[in-house]
């Protein structure tokens, strides 16, 4: 055979390989195709059961310097559908990334655990789902069942987690691929091949949610180096991160890393974009994407698309023929509709309509897109199961009751769905959210009328949405409290209240930076400081009396604390409190949405009307964070 012959048979070789589908990283050598090309990255993060599309306000041009308050239709897993399949009609080597918690947060999956999600899901068929902390909330049968579902058609989206380690307890453990959580996986496109390793944030996910006991979770860096040392080892040179740790520890963690070039992030609900969104009324942590370097200074892209739905992050990527980049740039699509409307419902004239369209086509991010209609369809029968259960009205709201898991302006800054109304309010950044005061406020209350309870506890990220004003249904209560928890009692001395809400606090400052541990109690108040040691950030602290006046709070003196079994038993960085055992541990019996909901039905019939708390009632009075 002369060297011409050879070459025309590895050519056709690999032109009859053409592009590829998802597969697993197994142990044999990759060919790697050493020629430049460029790959488009579609990708949603935190939808969290949210299928259905809700109105949003943006600031929109009416005409000529003129921006006012405008209503329209945002997000809803139908318009993700669309959007995604009109954006990948242009577009060449195209990844669908889905970075984590499809679980949790909206009547869907209270009704059906998942399965209105995955239905969702796969009329898009996701390349990838990387696990996020919330697949875990029903432990590691939870996940599986979510597998099952995504896996009952036509569609094989790999799940992937590489620093998931399942315990001999798990209905996961033993399984294996593709029927199970890989590592990574890799994708062909035009003759190449990309890897793409999930990871979930590990500290949290233990902490915070239900994982069988003995499945455990290996430090993020360290799993991340082996899987791209094990990718780079088979000649794979394109790899991508399917993170969920948070857009503050995608940046940190980079950093640590040899040989990633794009981080498709999530966990912490972060809208990155550029500063023209703010023009808008929503404003954006940082770029999109954001530039970053591995350890060898070697460039990184880090991306997130929000939450809810929200958003379809679009990030296209070019890579040299070694497989490094040399430029990326995209687009976060924000997802509406086109019933544009005033707050007070006066008509918008033909002109004004037309400037409305002419900004949002000026905007490069705004995206009217029609919902498809096939994924319309299939979501059907769940929105009417979920609209009978959910419609009745219990209540009513005059005010915008903000979410908010950690005061200040630099930890949890775009959370709100209310945009800036409560993203930029002083009252938020000087105390927290306003629905997290109140739910700790009406445990306080349900505590009272079981066993005359002294004060509450309530995690700040276990509170999931805001109320704005209008009417306020049992959907509503239930997506405010979308998990599976009971009221406990807790008979703790002072000096054990006061190091649970320490150990909360670290775990916000802590490694794992998780701002959903922010304590928020109902009858207890502080001064907090951040800059301080572990121990003696809390300062102040006082306990409401029966007339309403605050006491100091006394270290050495038992109390009555009602809190969530979640909580009771020690997760979310409350470690103290598992201590708390035997006839000091008692339980009420009673689903903590199901406490919420009585709360608001037992407002003064004569108005109905839940408002926020006094100002000295937020039990963050004063708060310090570090620079």
């Amino acid at each position: 055979m002369n060297l011409k012959t050879l070459v025309f048979i590895l050519s056709l070789t690999s032109l009859i390989s053409g592009d590829g589908c998802a597969g697993t990283s197994g142990s044999d050598a990759a060919i790697t195709v050493s020629e430049p090309m460029e790959l488009t990255l579609l990708h949603i993060n935190d939808h969290h059961s949210h299928l259905d599309a809700e109105n949003a306000t943006f600031q929109l041009a009416t005409g000529a310097d003129k921006r006012e308050a405008i209503i329209v239709e945002r997000g809803g897993f139908p318009r993700i559908t669309a959007a995604i399949k009109e954006l990948e009609k242009d577009a060449r080597n195209v990844l669908k990334i889905h970075s984590g918690d499809a679980s949790t947060g909206d009547l869907y999956y209270t009704l059906n655990e998942g399965l209105a999600d995955a239905d969702m899901m796969n009329t898009v068929c996701f390349d990838t789902f990387n696990l996020g902390n919330h697949e875990f909330d029903n432990a590691d049968a939870g996940v599986k069942k979510l597998m099952g579902f995504l896996h009952a058609g036509t569609c094989k989206t790999s799940i992937l987690s590489a620093n998931v380690r399942f315990g001999p307890s798990s209905p996961m453990y033993g399984m294996v691929a593709p029927e199970t959580v890989q590592p990574s996986v890799v994708i062909e496109r035009s003759g190449q091949k990309i890897g793409v390793i999930g990871l979930i944030v590990a500290g949290k996910t233990k902490n915070s949610s239900r994982p069988n006991s003995d499945t455990t979770f290996i430090d993020e860096a360290t799993a991340a180096q082996a899987e791209i040392d094990h990718l780079k080892a088979q000649g794979i040179n394109k790899i991508i991160l399917s993170t969920h740790i948070g857009y503050a520890a995608d940046k940190a963690l980079v950093q640590k890393l040899s040989g990633v070039d794009v981080v498709v992030g999530a966990d912490s609900h972060t809208l990155l974009g550029p500063e023209a969104l703010k023009s808008y009324g929503i404003s954006p942590e940082g770029p999109y994407p954001t530039q970053s370097t591995d350890k060898d200074g070697k460039p990184v892209c880090i991306v997130q698309a929000w939450q809810y739905g929200y958003v379809v992050g679009e990030t296209k990527v070019s890579f040299d023929k070694d497989g490094d980049v040399t430029h990326c740039s995209g687009t976060p699509w924000v997802l509406i509709g086109d019933n544009f409307s005033r707050p007070d419902a006066s008509l918008l004239t033909a002109g004004e309509m037309t400037a409305i369209r002419a900004d949002i086509a000026a905007s490069k991010f705004l995206r009217i897109t029609a919902p498809d209609a096939t994924a319309t369809a299939l979501l059907t029968p769940y929105k009417k199961q979920k609209e009978a259960m959910g419609s009745t009205v219990v209540a009513t709201t005059n005010d915008n009751l903000c979410l908010r898991r950690v005061p200040g302006s630099q930890r949890d800054a775009s959370r709100s769905v209310l945009g800036d109304l409560c993203n930029k309010n002083e009252a938020v950044n000087a105390h927290g959210g306003d629905i997290q005061q109140i739910i700790a406020e009406a445990f306080l209350q349900q505590g009272k009328t079981y066993f005359n309870a002294d004060l509450s506890i309530q995690n700040g990220g276990g509170v999931r949405i805001d109320l704005p004003p209008g009417k306020i249904t049992v959907k509503d209560i239930y997506s405010v409290l979308p998990f599976k928890n009971t009221l406990i009692q807790l008979n703790a001395t002072g000096v054990e209240v006061k190091a649970a809400l320490e150990d909360a606090v670290e775990g916000v400052v802590g490694p794992s930076l998780n701002t959903g541990c922010y304590p928020y109690t109902g009858g207890l108040r502080w001064n907090l400081d951040l800059n301080k040691p572990k121990g003696s950030r809390f300062s102040h602290l006082e306990i409401r009396a029966a007339d309403g006046s605050y006491q100091p709070f006394d270290l050495s003196k038992t109390y009555k604390v009602v809190t969530i079994s979640f909580l009771a038993d020690g997760n979310d960085s409350y470690t103290s409190l598992k201590n708390i055992t035997g006839e000091r541990r008692v339980e009420v019996g009673l689903d903590y949405a199901e406490a919420f909901l009585q709360y608001v039905e037992r407002l003064p019939r004569s108005n109905k009307v839940l408002t926020r708390l006094p100002v000295k009632d937020y039990s963050t009075q004063l708060f310090v964070d570090t620079p």
